[in-house]
């Protein structure tokens, strides 16, 4: 069996990479609960493991949804990840080739051209010779942008990178020296020997006015130091996502969730993330609010590290913007929420709503409008109108007081009390015997369809809107003008009610497009979910929201939530609607009309008769 020395380093720090991973690992399956256990077992013997395996080859190689955002980002971590992948992969075949019957340790296709420097003539010697070369000088591409990224993070879309820790920063000076290395080793032993390819062998004609001979072995040596010292600082550090990654992607493939309260997914999905920063720019509490220290990575990070801060945590507008874009796909608001679960009691106790019960009335539809719609009462003024010009058979639950729905207490990390008030409220509904519970609030939406667990449909009021205008129960006309349409978060990005409110709203309004639209909405600034911002900031979110839409050329900055509604009202330049104030106003304008068209029609004759 070949060895040296210098192998060590590489094969210290491997076996200890492995064994922690291992422990790691194990320990998180043992952790789960016998349900889950079944569904990882069984998803490795079933077709489930196809795709797992194909999306480990979409994102965790080729980093297809950073390459969507930014093709120079894309292709810095792809040249890294695949590149690396590669040189492992083909290596060991070349060793195989080489030496088909011997033993073949790891560090053998690692430190291959150590091993093996003058290999003399075996199948596909050239070819292996070439590809090795051409995939060394991939990952040095990789290794060079993302140096250059650290200096210039705007060339790669990106206003800032994430802050680094004395872990990180180990690992990231072991991880950019280890192939600048391997092609300094490899060049030196070409200059000895004769044996390297295109990139090795002519790096190594230029370096051949050193003493080659006395400098390769230390070369080989730090070689070595530099990946003992990467697989030893990667448990510690951010690059604990590459390999966790993989098991994110299986576990999810397998049907393993989140749940309301910590559990291994968690902790998998918090050890997931790389800290790519790409969750930093798309957070308007930092391009709006100048807010630099709340952002996705930095609570992760956070909470990883338990150095968890409830200032931090309950400071963020839980919009949802940095998890539509988290290229591995991590349940971010979610476990912001459990962390604001296990800080409850330490701040201060919210109280949202009456507590006034109403008595519970049999109908055909429940109109739930929710605290923040009671706040904005020509929002409810508007629903009810209608809905009796539509001669719907309803209840309005919380006309006169009422529970909360209990979404705000839960976002305040109170799910306790949140549960209490939903089992009330449940109660209430079924007794109504009701088949629709119709909301005004998307926040009320979100906990009615999500957590009630009704045996009835829940519809938000814009899709409630439009079935009635569809059946013909209302009757709308078209205005000039056009109109911006703001989705709110919510109800959009949560929920994806993009189509409706825009199909109710192009009956009665030419709908001006934005890029700030659908998943890539912005949210009003006014969120429930913040428990720090202030007035000010949340000034700043509205005001730099409604620049983005470009709302003062629009006839009204239209919205289908009470809470945007109040937000952007208090800075827009347009006047600010709720799509049901203006599909109350298109109806009285069509009776309008109506109206006018029967006395046209009357005057004649009654001149005829006088």
């Amino acid at each position: 069996m070949k060895f040296d020395a210098f192998v060590l380093p590489f094969t210290i720090g491997l076996i200890f990479l492995l064994g922690y991973l291992a422990v790691k690992y194990s320990l998180w399956f043992i952790r789960l609960e016998k349900q889950a256990k079944s569904k990882v077992i069984g998803g490795f013997f079933s077709l489930k493991i196809f795709p797992a395996l194909a999306e480990i080859v979409w994102e965790s190689l080729l980093h297809r949804k950073i390459f969507k955002k930014n093709r120079l980002l894309g292709f810095m971590h792809m040249s890294l990840a695949f590149g690396w992948f590669l040189l492992i992969a083909i290596g060991n075949l070349e060793s195989r080739v080489y030496e088909p019957s011997a033993m073949n340790p790891p560090y053998v296709p690692i430190f291959f051209k150590f091993f093996n420097s003058n290999p003399g003539v075996f199948p596909l010697h050239s070819v292996f010779s070439f590809v090795m070369d051409l995939l060394l000088l991939l990952v040095l591409a990789g290794v060079t942008l993302a140096f250059a990224k650290r200096i210039y993070s705007r060339a790669y879309g990106m206003k800032r990178t994430t802050k680094l820790q004395p872990g990180d920063r180990i690992a990231l000076t072991a991880l950019w020296c280890i192939f600048p290395l391997r092609l300094l080793a490899e060049s030196l032993t070409s200059a000895v020997f004769h044996g390297g390819d295109f990139l090795t062998g002519t790096v190594g004609n230029l370096l051949s006015f050193l003493p080659a001979d006395k400098l390769y072995y230390p070369a080989w040596w730090a070689y070595s130091l530099s990946l003992g010292a990467f697989f030893v600082c990667l448990p510690f550090s951010r690059y604990m996502h590459i390999p966790t990654e993989v098991v994110l992607i299986f576990s999810r493939h397998f049907g393993l969730t989140e749940g309301i309260r910590r559990t291994p997914v968690t902790e998998i999905e918090i050890n997931s993330c790389s800290r790519c920063g790409i969750c930093l720019d798309t957070c308007q509490l930092s391009f709006a609010g100048g807010i630099q220290n709340i952002q996705s990575a930095y609570q992760l990070k956070a909470i990883r590290y338990n150095n968890i801060r409830p200032q931090e945590t309950f400071n963020c507008l839980m919009c949802g913007r940095c998890e539509s874009v988290c290229p591995v796909g991590i349940d971010i608001s979610n476990i912001r929420m459990i962390t604001r679960n296990e800080l409850n009691g330490r701040v201060p106790d919210p109280t949202f709503g009456s507590q006034t019960m109403p008595h519970t009335r049999k109908a055909d539809v429940i109109y739930f409008a929710g605290c923040m719609t009671h706040q904005t009462p020509s929002i409810k003024k508007a629903m009810t109108a209608i809905m009796e010009q539509a001669g719907v058979n309803f209840w309005f639950m919380d006309e006169s007081g009422g529970l909360c729905c209990g979404r705000p207490m839960m976002l305040a990390g109170h799910r306790e009390q949140a549960e209490i008030m939903i089992a009330k409220n449940r109660k209430m509904i079924l007794d109504s015997g009701a088949s629709t519970l119709v909301t005004s609030c998307p926040i009320c939406y979100k906990i009615f369809s999500q957590e009630y667990d009704l045996n009835l449909k829940v519809v938000h009021h814009t899709q409630f809107l439009l079935d009635l205008a569809e059946r013909q129960k209302i009757s709308l006309v078209h205005n000039a003008g056009k109109v911006v349409y703001h989705d709110p978060c919510e109800l959009s990005r949560d929920i994806r009610i993009y189509d409706e409110p825009r199909k109710l709203l192009g009956k009665m309004y030419k709908i001006s497009s934005s890029e700030y639209e659908k998943d890539n909405t912005l949210c009003c600034g006014n969120s429930l979910a913040n428990f720090s911002a202030s007035n000010e900031v949340r000034r700043k979110v509205a005001v730099d929201a409604c620049e983005k839409m470009k709302v003062s050329e629009a006839s009204y900055l239209v919205t289908s939530c009470p809470m945007c509604r109040k937000a952007f009202e208090k800075v827009s330049e347009a006047p600010v609607r709720d799509i049901a104030e203006l599909v109350q106003h298109s109806i009285q304008k069509n009776q309008q009309h109506v109206s006018s068209s029967i006395k046209k029609i009357h005057r004649p004759a009654q001149a005829v008769i006088g």
